[in-house]
């Protein structure tokens, strides 16, 4: 197509667009974003920078540095695009307030979680007044509200909003509607905040049911759904039952994804902390280092996965008695946390903890360490 109707042509465009999202959806994000910015630069020099295929690739590639988890990154350019679109297609536009919901996800990313409730809750008002409460783009702004809420610890109120989701999905989608089963797996996530863990199990045993005869036992959903099932089984202590699921999930992603797709090391990381939690450590050892590895190669030593992974390969190695080894890991890992993503930000929290309990842990072995010298010395003095 491009050597028919030129590399500008609004077709050849349209099929580089189509061509990045591919490659977004097979997990190659870098061959992704190298399309998807080459499109943005043509669209703006030939189409202009207000014209909505121009607004589109903008979001696109928005997208893709949110997968890449470049958040500063896309969080400039969704602001950039939301005040193009506010100014070109109006406030109310639907793209505009496509647009708003991604900048509010992007927050999200960055653990802004009030700047997103602010922005979530004007684009479900908006939504529901031009639209109606059961459009399913107002459904899915409900959803997205739910989220935040238990972003920001407000579970119950997130219950209230995705029941009323599920109820309103149900009646107007079908049971078998994949956003119906994507508000029932929502819901068993909130059911888990709750520690409500018999009936997240419910409800992920319901819903891989469903996925598995009306998608394939194959189906990266059923995938994602048989890890949601698995990683229900780890809470409720069921670490055989989990282990076996998982194992099952990372040996089918790795067939049908790949063994380089981000959901096959997710599931590598997910069956890594089962064997942690059976006390299989050294076979812990071995996975995490391989998933660090692969994160790094594929998403780049910044990705937030990948601080993820190093996180989880520190955690291992003060499992395994080397203390020393996991400060060094947890220490470079809290200073790419604070660089990536903000001092602020709960994973950055999450990562000072660990800094400051593997340091108490190293301290408390060295007092005990010279109790144990002073001890031995004073049954000498005794003995002679």
């Amino acid at each position: 197509m491009q050597k028919e109707l030129g590399l500008e042509h609004p077709d050849t465009l349209a099929s580089m667009n189509n061509l990045a999202l591919a490659y977004s959806n097979l997990g190659q994000h870098k061959d992704a974003l190298k399309l998807h910015d080459q499109q943005l630069a043509l669209c703006t020099r030939v189409l202009g920078a207000e014209h909505p295929d121009t607004l589109t690739s903008m979001n696109n590639l928005a997208s893709i540095y949110s997968n890449l988890g470049q958040y500063k990154d896309a969080l400039k350019l969704h602001e950039q695009e939301l005040a193009l679109c506010t100014r070109v297609l109006g406030k109310e536009h639907p793209d505009t307030l496509t647009s708003m919901n991604n900048l509010a996800l992007t927050y999200s990313d960055l653990g802004q979680h009030k700047d997103a409730l602010v922005l979530k809750e004007q684009v479900l008002a908006i939504r529901t007044q031009i639209l109606g409460e059961e459009h399913p783009d107002t459904l899915t702004s409900m959803n997205n509200l739910a989220s935040t809420y238990s972003d920001l610890g407000q579970y119950n109120d997130a219950l209230k909003l995705k029941e009323q989701v599920l109820a309103l999905r149900t009646q107007i989608l079908g049971k078998e509607h994949p956003d119906t089963l994507t508000s029932i797996s929502d819901l068993a996530l909130t059911y888990w905040y709750l520690g409500q863990h018999k009936d997240a199990l419910k409800l992920n045993e319901q819903v891989l049911a469903l996925y598995t005869q009306i998608l394939g036992a194959e189906h990266p959903d059923t995938l994602t759904s048989m890890n949601n099932l698995a990683l229900t089984y780890s809470d409720l202590g069921q670490h055989k039952d989990a282990l076996k699921l998982k194992e099952q999930v990372v040996a089918l992603s790795t067939q049908i994804l790949g063994e380089e797709h981000p959901d096959t090391l997710n599931s590598m990381n997910n069956l890594a902390s089962t064997y942690s939690d059976l006390g299989q450590h050294k076979d812990a050892l071995k996975l995490k280092e391989q998933v660090l590895a692969l994160r790094t190669q594929i998403l780049g030593a910044e990705h937030p996965d990948t601080l993820t992974s190093m996180n989880n390969l520190a955690s291992t190695y003060s499992d395994l008695g080397r203390n020393k080894d996991a400060l060094v890991l947890h220490e470079q890992t809290l200073g790419m946390r604070k660089k990536v993503l903000g001092p602020e930000h709960p994973r950055t929290i999450v990562s000072s903890e660990w800094v400051e309990g593997v340091r108490a842990k190293m301290a408390s072995e060295r007092r005990k360490r010279k109790r144990g010298k002073f001890g031995v010395l004073k049954r000498l003095r005794n003995f002679f």
